[in-house]
């Protein structure tokens, strides 16, 4: 067998051994780089460890080590706070609020899963107390999360476009942003209308019908009374409807705790979160790593490191722990991902696939395979290690130039990112955790369908706009 098939059956395996155990994809990508190094490509260890991303690596580490101060010491709460006090208690507002404040965190550099773990709970938390449907929430965080994802200095856009500048590919780092924002906002729109979203417009917190019913899907218990926690349930499994006059105490910050035996309640914490000088800081913080990043073209991974050691310093209180909440499982994932695809070049291997998929002899029906590939794939894994593996696979057949490279970069990348909806991701599966005890079935089944059905949807629809016209 041909060392390039080696490679790719390899490969296969390392997805199919993680979806299917719990062994970390991180760890068997970087044990099966050194296996094929040394039994198959007759390489060193010291090759294995050329191909190891230490810009990425960097990159990773440090705007998680940043937004885990930022949660740590409140200015995550903070700013949900304002959001949330923004819409003026439009109840039909709130999902949008989590859609923006999840982009936002995305955008400016948090991990995608990470953003989500923040919004979530609190999303859920208001899901239950007003009475939406926990799936229209759920679909507006991740598709939030996405929608920034793709920033210059997110971490998919630094992925992607990354590899599309080794690769030497034409690309348009704003126009994949821009791209990703809007398709995802579009649709959050379909989503929104399709999960309730329709009940929810003209109710206000406090309505009659805020109190006594369950419109919008939330799944209330008897007489429009929320369900009951279940022990050692989440925030938002915990939050329960404002009873008249309950103590609040702050215990830490940007957390709330009510006496009255109810229970933490997301919906009424983030009211106790001030502007204290840590908060302001790390925001002045976050702000100048999107000016370094976009105005001087600093390194990202850097920058955030700097940023976040400076606000240590000025706080080391804020600081305790910071670096246990790195997310270092998704740190593993990329970079273990990223030394297999660096040997799988070095072999060879993305030039015999690339022609491979030239072979079809259909360049668009090619674009589309793609696609699909990409959408099904990361539906059952992690986006950040497909984006690293699948954009060079299409290298070879994107140098061809018969299919415009910016449209199928931001095609492939759309078609990756949509599917993370699916419980079997790392953001589906946070939404599900985060829901009601009783509801939690049901937003399984309902986000594996949705997920499910974005396998096919989302690249017909982005070959269908970005590739299929030949204007990108």
């Amino acid at each position: 067998m041909p060392a390039e098939v080696i490679s790719i059956v390899v490969l296969v395996l390392v997805f199919l051994i993680a979806t299917l155990t719990s062994v970390h994809m991180g760890a068997l990508a970087l044990f099966a780089a050194f296996v094929v190094a040394l039994a198959v490509a007759g390489e060193s260890t010291e090759d294995v460890f050329g191909g190891f991303p230490g810009d990425l690596f960097v990159v990773l580490v440090g705007v998680t080590y940043l937004f885990a101060l930022a949660r740590n010491n409140g200015t995550v709460d903070w700013l949900v706070q304002v959001a949330v006090r923004s819409v003026g208690g439009r109840i039909a507002l709130i999902p949008w609020v989590m859609f923006a404040v999840t982009a936002a965190l995305t955008a400016a550099g948090a991990v995608v899963p990470a953003a989500i773990a923040i919004v979530a709970p609190i999303g859920l938390g208001f899901a239950l107390r007003f009475r939406i449907n926990p799936v229209l929430m759920g679909l507006l965080i991740i598709n939030g999360g996405s929608a920034g994802g793709f920033s210059p200095i997110s971490i998919f856009g630094t992925i992607t476009n990354g590899v599309v500048a080794r690769n030497g590919l034409d690309g348009s780092p704003l126009m994949l942003f821009a791209a990703s924002f809007a398709f995802n906002l579009l649709l959050s729109v379909a989503v929104f209308f399709l999960f309730g979203g329709r009940s929810l417009l003209g109710r206000r917190e406090g309505d009659d019908a805020d109190r006594d019913s369950g419109g919008g899907g939330g799944g209330g218990g008897p007489h429009g009374e929320p369900p009951a926690r279940a022990g050692g349930g989440t925030a938002a499994a915990g939050a329960s409807r404002r009873s008249p006059g309950p103590t609040v105490t702050v215990d830490r910050p940007g957390a709330a705790t009510r006496t009255d035996g109810g229970g933490t309640a997301a919906a009424e914490e983030v009211e106790q979160v001030a502007l204290t000088r840590d908060r302001v800081l790390t925001l002045l913080g976050i702000v100048a790593l999107g000016v370094g990043a976009l105005a001087f073209d600093l390194d990202v991974g850097l920058t955030a490191i700097s940023v976040a050691v400076v606000l240590s310093i000025i706080s080391p209180s804020s600081a305790k722990g910071v670096v246990n909440q790195v997310a270092w499982p998704t740190v593993l994932l990329i970079c273990g991902i990223v030394t297999y695809v660096s040997l799988m070049e070095r072999m060879g291997t993305i030039d015999f696939l690339g022609g491979s998929v030239a072979a079809i002899g259909i360049p668009l029906l090619a674009a589309l395979v793609i696609c699909v590939v990409g959408g099904a794939v990361s539906a059952f894994a992690s986006t950040t290690g497909i984006l690293g593996a699948l954009i060079p696979l299409a290298v070879p057949f994107l140098l061809a130039g018969e299919v415009g490279a910016i449209g199928m970069i931001t095609a492939l990348a759309i078609s990756s990112s949509v599917v993370d909806s699916s419980p079997f991701s790392t953001s589906g599966a946070l939404v599900v955790a985060n829901s009601g005890a009783d509801q939690r079935d049901r937003v399984f089944r309902q986000l594996m369908l949705w997920g499910m059905s974005m396998i096919v949807v989302a690249p017909l629809l982005t070959w269908g706009i970005f590739v299929l016209p030949g204007w990108l």
